[in-house]
């Protein structure tokens, strides 16, 4: 099946062009003005830009955590990452401390082949350092798992900084990549401590146990460690210019630095839990939290300066009767937000509509950017000739309004209610087939393929 995509602009991390695109199969076969290729099929896409289908680089599908589950599974979660534009996503394999990355490794698989709507790859999560698990990783590699995750706060994850530099130094012996929760564990246990002896259980108590200073103290500390390692990192989720500039510090003295943000960190800020409504309150809890409203443009402008590599959406989303089993105790609140289903539509609404950024800066961050640094490029996140015609085509004129009764994903609400877009997604393809349409999921049957990724190219 040979499909022509005419009329539009094609997107690319330098910019746009008008050009037409012809998909053959499941690949695009070329791309030019005015194509004259025979094709069986041909759709007017004047007046559009075509992006790559959009890379979340950051989610976490049917995770167990605080007790309970979250919401999306890999069928609800993908389909609405989908219907968002979002046509690979790579989610975080989860041993327990005590269990193998193997193991790991093979119920993220069962959770996820056959269920999965767009096309999908795994980050493996390193809790314990040992020497079985040294002997694992290089296993991890030949499967298709090139980036791993570790974790600075939560105490049935986090490691040490002792075997943090071990692991990142193995890491960086077979080339691979791992991003990082930053924040300082024990003085925010210490500060939750306080809080509750003062009697403040509530949503509002959550940023006040997790100020800036200390995720920007963890970024400063991490750095140093991968300094010692000799080894590059991925900051997840940075929230801050205070750790935008450690990251800074560390660019200059010579070390590879990538830094992901999220939608949440660029458009909320932390008034939200100050409501007096427990229940609106408790939806927007994450970690970290979202900030003051100041931090919004130091980090619009590091994503305008490039300083910003990635913009995903840790993903990690519950149900407003899961947030309600911390109502006596804020650290009980389920920790997340959906969001994988609005990221491309906010970006381009709050970003490039707003100048804040160009459409080749957003492209960059959904699209380049994470298919490089993961291993994915160029068979994701380019409309080239040769790559996976995954394409999202997005109309200027097609503005809406975000509300949680149109979304996908498996929530009640959605952080961003009562949002306005500037435009909106037409339709996305997925390996050559168009597979959402005017806001409907055209795909009954989960059709999403392993990716099996190589090594950081970015």
């Amino acid at each position: 099946m040979r499909t022509l995509l005419k009329g539009g602009t094609v997107v690319s991390g330098g910019g746009m062009k008008r050009a037409d695109v012809l998909i053959d199969g499941e690949k695009i076969a070329a791309v030019g003005r005015n194509l004259k290729d025979a094709a069986d099929a041909v759709t007017d896409v004047t007046g559009c830009l075509l992006f790559p289908g959009f890379i979340d680089a950051h989610t976490h599908f049917a995770l167990d955590v605080a007790g309970t589950t979250t919401a999306d599974d890999f069928f609800t979660g993908s389909r609405a990452a989908l219907r968002g534009g979002t046509t690979t996503v790579i989610d975080f394999a989860c041993p327990n401390k005590g269990e193998s990355l193997h193991h790991g490794m093979e119920l993220w698989h069962q959770k996820a082949d056959g269920r999965t709507f767009c096309d999908y790859g795994f980050h493996m999560t390193i809790d314990d350092w040992n020497e079985s698990i040294r002997a694992e990783l290089p296993d991890m590699f030949a499967r298709g798992i090139s980036s791993f995750k570790m974790y600075m706060t939560y105490p049935a994850m986090m490691v040490g900084d002792r075997d943090m530099y071990w692991a990142l130094k193995e890491l960086r012996s077979l080339g691979g990549i791992c991003g990082v929760h930053c924040e300082n564990a024990g003085v925010i246990d210490g500060m939750i401590a306080e809080r509750k002896a003062a009697g403040q259980t509530g949503p509002d108590a959550h940023p006040l146990t997790r100020p800036p200073y200390l995720e920007a103290e963890a970024v400063s500390r991490l750095l140093r460690i991968a300094e010692a390692a000799q080894c590059p990192v991925v900051i997840v989720h940075l929230t801050n210019g205070e750790a935008l500039r450690e990251v800074e510090h560390a660019r200059r003295r010579g070390q590879r630095v990538y830094v992901e943000t999220c939608p949440q960190y660029l458009l909320l800020d932390e008034s939200v839990y100050f409501n007096a409504d427990w229940s609106m309150a408790a939806r927007y809890v994450c970690a970290p939290p979202l900030r003051e409203r100041t931090e919004q443009d130091a980090l619009w402008k590091a994503l305008r300066r490039g300083e910003i590599q990635t913009v995903s959406t840790d993903h990690c989303s519950f149900t407003l009767a899961q947030k309600a089993l911390g109502r006596e105790d804020f650290t009980k609140i389920p920790g997340g937000l959906p969001g994988v289903e609005t990221r491309g539509e906010l970006l381009y609404s709050y970003g490039v509509a707003k100048k804040r950024i160009s459409a080749g800066q957003m492209c960059r961050a959904l699209c380049e950017n994470p298919a490089r640094l993961y291993g994915l490029f160029p068979r994701k996140g380019a409309v080239w000739p040769g790559s996976d015609a995954d394409i999202v085509v997005y109309d200027p004129g097609c503005s809406h309004v975000i509300r949680a009764e149109d979304c996908a994903a498996n929530t009640d609400y959605t952080p961003y209610e009562g949002f306005v877009t500037a435009g909106g997604i037409r339709s996305v393809w997925l390996r050559g087939t168009m597979s959402v349409e005017n806001g409907a999921v055209l795909e009954e049957t989960p059709r999403g393929t392993f990716m099996a990724r190589g090594k950081n190219a970015l």
